[in-house]
């Protein structure tokens, strides 16, 4: 959902295709390593290291990138994802092709009280932890969402995507307002990933770069429909809650191909998404 609802506030707001989701993902969960084995950080100073650097790869990225449109910006970050991929895999500090294991910390306190352990801490285990983290950092990203909506950043971003020549002839800071956009979803897109080594306890650039994440990100505001905070929580929950049903009943291989059919249905039957079937049937019954 939270990947979900970053792909949006480029894709869904600005009008930009992002192919290379997966790479902001895991250059985060790769930041969150380096700071864990330099200075044996705690979980939520990985997490901001790794929305901090990969909120600067997003804005260098755009600013390199941004002024392509279209096809091209959308293959220009989808060869961000490979180039951080193969990065990498030939960085052997941070295990290289062959992955890293991350051990969480025992007993972890947070200003003396204690987060992680069998008596008198907040959470049993660290997925419980991750849990109540990734629920708060979903609440805090739908919030930024609806502020950005109701904005007059957000409405510059509406008036680049509807008309990016008109915008800019009417004095709409267009570069600056893309840039604000793909550094803020590259940074939440790094704290996403800054969660993932210790969710796995082991990482590698397969898992930590795959596609299937860029392919969600992308298909779950496109199912719910872009443009508005509520189409990407809608495509979340819709789609994931069937992944994981496909995944208990048949098998995780074809969950790829369960998003390529739902967003082949969509983009032919409702390319508005669901947000769109909803205003589309509440005007008939109005």
């Amino acid at each position: 959902m939270v990947m979900a609802l970053a792909w949006n506030i480029l894709g869904g707001y600005a009008g930009y295709v992002n192919f290379g989701s997966a790479a902001f993902f895991g250059l985060g969960a790769y930041s969150a390593i380096v700071v864990l084995q330099l200075f044996d950080a705690t979980l939520f100073t990985q997490i901001i290291v790794a929305g901090c650097f990969s909120g600067l790869v997003g804005f260098g990225t755009g600013y390199l990138t941004l002024r392509l449109r279209g096809v091209y910006f959308a293959i220009a970050t989808l060869a961000l994802l490979v180039v951080s991929e193969t990065l990498i895999v030939n960085w052997d500090y941070v295990g290289g092709a062959a992955g890293a294991y991350v051990l969480p910390k025992r007993n972890p306190d947070i200003l003396g009280v204690l987060v992680v352990g069998k008596s008198g801490a907040l959470f049993g285990n660290y997925k419980e932890l991750l849990f109540f983290l990734m629920c708060t950092i979903a609440l805090i990203t739908i919030v930024i969402c609806r502020f950005i909506e109701n904005s007059k950043f957000g409405r510059g971003l509406a008036a680049l995507r509807d008309n990016e020549e008109a915008a800019e002839s009417m004095g709409v800071p267009t570069l600056k307002l893309k840039l604000i956009a793909t550094s803020l979803s590259a940074s939440i897109m790094g704290i996403t990933g800054g969660t993932f080594p210790y969710y796995m306890t082991f990482i590698d650039p397969i898992s930590a770069f795959n596609l299937d994440i860029s392919v969600n990100a992308l298909a779950m505001p496109l199912i719910g429909g872009t443009g508005s905070w509520l189409g990407p929580v809608l495509g979340a929950l819709v789609l994931g809650s069937l992944q994981q049903v496909v995944t208990v009943t048949i098998s995780s291989s074809i969950n790829l191909l369960v998003v390529g059919l739902f967003l082949v249905a969509f983009v032919i039957f409702a390319p508005g998404g669901f947000l769109g079937l909803i205003q589309k049937y509440w005007k008939r019954g109005g």
